[in-house]
């Protein structure tokens, strides 16, 4: 897979930043209560602070994002409609968000989309137009043609700064819970990396800090990108990964941007060591973590990044296959 065309990156005018971070925290608090923070104790014997994203309405952390964007549509613009693009966790933020507002919602989402995704998102009342990411069909491509043809506005799952500051509103909740619970706010935030979205939100409303993300291997082109300082994609061949939620091409700079001024450095996990992290989660803490939601889990278990200090672990969602999860739990691979 190449990079995204200059044609295919959306381009804004201002970047996202930690005012506005606070901002859709406030959306946020107003709208929905805190998700859980959950110790819970590594096999080395450490305790770590996990943040429940799976017990949002959606089902997973995007409804954040999606709120914060839609919420600050003017009205022409609400009026025109939305278009976004997902397989499925943003899918059901945005389709929740624009049911709420009365917003008229096109979702593009790959056919081989996990079922439950797909007729969740149905479910909220959006439109889900389907398309071939493993024949080459670009999912970019797809929505821009939906947008040229009815003028709709483009909500992007992570290259958006609305989106990226409402997903940031996680780490401000987080940190309060932290206050509160763990003696100080969190000094390492572990989380799920996919296109990066999250990750940045987190580094605004975190600065002190140390962010983590985690990408499932032959996925982990943000990882190569921090590493090599310029943004990398996903090898065309990269093998299917259960971890449907982060099967990103690659980054945009409006995200890399904000991760290597940061210092950030990103971690592999393997698809053995996410089964893992979910029956560790659901044996742990009752929780049903999908493969996408379980990979930070997953490096603090393996012991790939230390939890020292006060380390904090977004669980980032639960829409995972029953038929899936239960294979999962069995221990069959």
């Amino acid at each position: 897979m190449t990079n995204p065309s200059p044609d295919s990156t959306p381009s804004y005018s201002r970047a996202p930043d930690r005012a506005g971070v606070l901002r859709a925290a406030a959306k946020i608090a107003a709208l929905l209560p805190p998700t859980p923070l959950l110790p819970l104790s590594l096999p080395s014997g450490e305790t770590v602070w996990a943040k429940a994203e799976s017990l949002q309405p959606v089902g997973a952390f995007k409804i954040r994002g999606a709120w914060h964007r839609l919420t600050d549509l003017t009205e022409a613009e609400r009026a025109r409609g939305i278009v976004a693009v997902s397989s499925g966790n943003h899918a059901q933020g945005v389709a929740w968000a624009a049911a709420r507002l009365g917003i008229g919602a096109r979702i593009v989402m790959p056919a081989d989309a996990p079922q439950v995704k797909l007729s969740a998102t149905r479910a909220l009342g959006a439109e889900v137009i389907l398309y071939d990411r493993r024949g080459g069909e670009s999912r970019d491509a797809v929505a821009a043609a939906l947008i040229a043809q009815s003028g709709a506005i483009l909500v992007h799952a992570y290259g958006d700064p609305w989106v990226i500051e409402g997903q940031g509103s996680a780490g401000v909740e987080m940190a309060e819970q932290m206050e509160a619970r763990a003696g100080g706010p969190p000094t390492r935030i572990v989380t799920p990396c996919g296109g990066g979205g999250l990750t940045a939100g987190l580094i605004l409303a975190c600065p002190e800090a140390t962010v983590v993300p985690v990408e499932p291997e032959h996925w982990d082109d943000i990882t190569r990108s921090l590493a090599s300082g310029h943004i990398e994609s996903v090898a065309h061949d990269a093998p299917v990964t259960a971890c449907d939620a982060l099967q990103t091409p690659a980054t945009y700079p409006i995200n890399f941007d904000v991760l290597r001024a940061a210092g950030v450095q990103g971690v592999a996990v393997t698809e053995a060591e996410v089964r893992a992290a979910q029956r560790w989660a659901f044996d742990r803490l009752h929780l049903v973590i999908e493969p996408g939601g379980a990979v930070g889990l997953a490096a603090l278990i393996a012991g790939k990044v230390p939890a020292c200090g006060r380390t904090a672990v977004i669980l980032s969602g639960g829409n995972v296959d029953r038929a899936a999860f239960a294979k999962v739990l069995a221990g069959a691979d």
